[in-house]
């Protein structure tokens, strides 16, 4: 490839080769100033790998170079440069969590706010654009509203990947974590590519600016070595190696220190902001979780210069129900049954949403599941969480997404996750054609203290009114902090 670039005049050529799972296939990545033009070298560096064993190789090369020089430039990258502080949010789990917090504390401070996600374009936490804008059109809508004083973008793999971040650069970013979730799609098959792809956001990160990274998660912290912003780690321990790290060269840190989530600076004591049981989101502290995403959150908040009297508000008052976090980690309630809806997407997912399950339940309870997943997913992936649901459940259905199944069947999906409940030898595994089916199925089979969760993806809104159709309310924060303390009491 380097070869017909400098042949057809590109003379330096910043270049990517990946394997992939498939051994006739390579994914090769490199920036480009002209679009037409860098479609015309793709094409033609294909050409010439499909003709590599030819002894007219270097002539094949001459000709493929030719064609690039000849062909049209074509238009321009379309990168924005912020007009307003930026803080962009990545990794696999907690994205939208945590950028939700860090807007929420921002307008809790007084600024307008403008957020970009999976979920739509939000001004000031208003729904102004549905759609899934976790690429680089969300940040320049969000952009375009005048009165956007801050904007906090949601960046996820598949936006990096199909049409690149869509600005130059941001002032803090944050990167959650890496887990299994969309590998097998685009090139990406392992996590270390994972973490390559979304280490971009901190990459862009301004020297002057933050890379809030979680120092528990090798891949992540690993990406201090290819950025220019100051790192500040986030970690549960406060005896992580990363926090002595990164402290130790200027950065900072924020951390659980005494039950506390704590700010640390180089040479300083310890600045306790909130006790964690105090912070909604983290279920009085049984959310492991969502006690990182708090941190993360706190971290960026602080970072790009929100005083620490609206962090401490906003993590107070921002709540794990469907007006502030809808979605994740929603909590229901009627005739002593418990019900929680989460998107839950991945093994990391499932395993959060298990374990604030096992968190409420009293003591001779059930745990009830409705499983789903989107249908590009991998075999593997679908199987894992069939072994998961069936091995921590009590009783475990599928709940199909059928607007998500991408060109599966809801048989192929069926008998992946049923061979993993096999696994641990659970052989009924009934389905269902919709969320709001599976969820009602599960509910219906509920006795006092039961817990049911779904992994709501497809119909948010359809399940939260069948809900409140059926007499269920949203647990508030007291609710949930008595049923926290409820079932550990009786443990």
């Amino acid at each position: 490839m380097r070869q017909i670039a400098a042949e057809a005049g590109t003379t330096r050529l910043a270049l990517r080769v990946r394997p992939t799972n498939d051994v006739h296939q390579v994914v090769v990545a490199f920036p480009w100033r002209n679009r037409t033009r860098a479609q015309a070298l793709g094409r033609a560096v294909a050409e010439v790998l499909d003709s590599l064993l030819s002894p007219d190789l270097e002539e094949l090369v001459s000709h493929a170079a030719e064609s690039v020089r000849a062909s049209d430039p074509g238009p321009g990258p379309t990168t924005l440069r912020p007009r307003v502080p930026i803080v962009a949010v990545t990794g696999t789990n907690g994205k939208t969590t945590t950028s939700r917090m860090v807007a929420h504390i921002a307008r809790t401070h007084g600024l307008h706010v403008g957020w970009s996600s999976t979920d739509g374009i939000y001004v000031d936490g208003e729904l102004v654009e549905a759609g899934d804008y976790s690429g680089p059109s969300g940040a320049g809508r969000v952009l375009a509203h005048k009165q956007v004083q801050l904007a906090v973008t949601e960046t996820a793999r598949g936006g990096i990947l199909l049409k690149g971040i869509g600005l130059t650069h941001n002032d803090v970013s944050v990167f959650t974590n890496v887990s299994a979730d969309h590998l097998g799609l685009h090139g990406i098959d392992t996590l270390d590519q994972l973490a390559e792809v979304k280490g971009v956001v901190p990459r862009i990160t301004k020297a002057s600016g933050w890379a809030v990274l979680n120092g528990d998660d090798p891949r992540v912290y690993a990406t201090r070595r290819s950025i220019k912003a100051t790192p500040w780690v986030f970690s549960r321990d406060p005896d992580s190696p990363a926090i002595r790290e990164t402290l130790s060269e200027g950065g900072r840190a924020t951390t659980v220190i005494d039950g506390w989530l704590s700010v640390l600076y180089p040479d300083s004591d310890a600045d306790p902001l909130v006790e964690v049981v105090d912070i909604p989101m983290t279920l009085a502290g049984l959310s492991r979780f969502n006690v990182e995403n708090a941190l993360g959150a706190a971290s960026a908040a602080l970072a790009v210069g929100l005083p620490r009297a609206a962090v401490v508000e906003g993590l107070t008052s921002f709540r794990p129900d469907p007006a502030h976090n809808p979605g994740r980690m929603n909590f229901f309630s009627h005739d002593d049954v418990s019900v929680v809806i989460d998107l839950a997407h991945n093994e990391a997912g499932l395993e959060a949403l298990i374990e604030i399950m096992n968190g409420v339940r009293r003591p001779g309870s059930r745990l009830l599941l409705g499983l789903g997943a989107v249908g590009d997913r991998q075999d593997d992936l679908v199987d894992r969480l069939g072994e998961m649901g069936a091995r921590d459940a009590d009783v475990v259905v599928v709940a199909h997404k059928e607007k998500y199944l991408r060109g599966r069947t809801t048989e192929e999906l069926d008998a992946l996750f049923r061979s993993g409940a096999a696994r641990v030898g659970v052989e009924d595994v009934p389905a269902y054609p919709t969320e709001v089916a599976g969820l009602a199925a599960l509910v219906a089979q509920a006795g006092p203290g039961d817990v049911v969760a779904l992994m709501c993806h497809e119909d948010r809104q359809g399940v939260y009114d069948w809900l409140a159709a059926h007499g269920f309310t949203v647990d508030a924060p007291e609710t949930l902090r008595d049923k926290v303390r409820a079932a550990a009491a009786q443990a």
